[in-house]
């Protein structure tokens, strides 16, 4: 069991973490603190006073979080406040949205190698080896969430 400022450390970690691939600071804290929060589904105002920070990023940040499916809001029989939690399924989500993106840039190799078709081959490698890498990406991630959710399952069933 972490103290309060292992908590804190850990929700920073994964902030700056976070940062690293596109969120705003605010939105990686509050996506660190849902993962490790008890319970699990988080108030504004418990956001708010966890992390912080003001409403308004907080606002900012979970609809920002939202509209990526990496958060979602919920409501609880007879209480009158949202909640936040994360996403279930969220990790394979955010790979298939990577996997979605390496389809547009393989698609982006492919259109310079037909521009580049009768140039040297020389020329074309490095546009070829961007083809190649996200082509291969493209087919073996897919393959290997699905292994992993078998795995998963199974480990869940011991």
């Amino acid at each position: 069991m972490g103290t309060t400022n292992d908590y804190r450390r850990y929700v920073e970690d994964a902030a700056l973490q976070f940062e690293q691939v596109g969120m705003s600071r605010s939105a990686g804290r509050i996506l660190g603190w849902l993962l490790i929060a008890d319970p699990p589904h988080q108030s504004m105002n418990a956001l708010v006073d966890a992390l912080q920070i003001s409403k308004s990023s907080v606002s900012a940040a979970t609809q920002f979080l939202i509209r990526h499916d990496l958060i979602q809001r919920i409501s609880l029989p007879g209480e009158r406040p949202d909640y936040y939690r994360v996403t279930e399924g969220v990790w394979p989500n955010m790979m298939h949205q990577q996997i979605n993106q390496m389809i547009l840039l393989r698609k982006l190799a492919e259109q310079g190698l037909d521009l580049l078709a009768d140039q040297p081959v020389v020329r074309r490698e490095r546009l070829q080896e961007m083809d190649d890498f996200y082509a291969f990406f493209e087919k073996e991630l897919p393959l290997l969430i699905e292994r992993w959710k078998v795995e998963r399952s199974n480990g869940l069933k011991e």
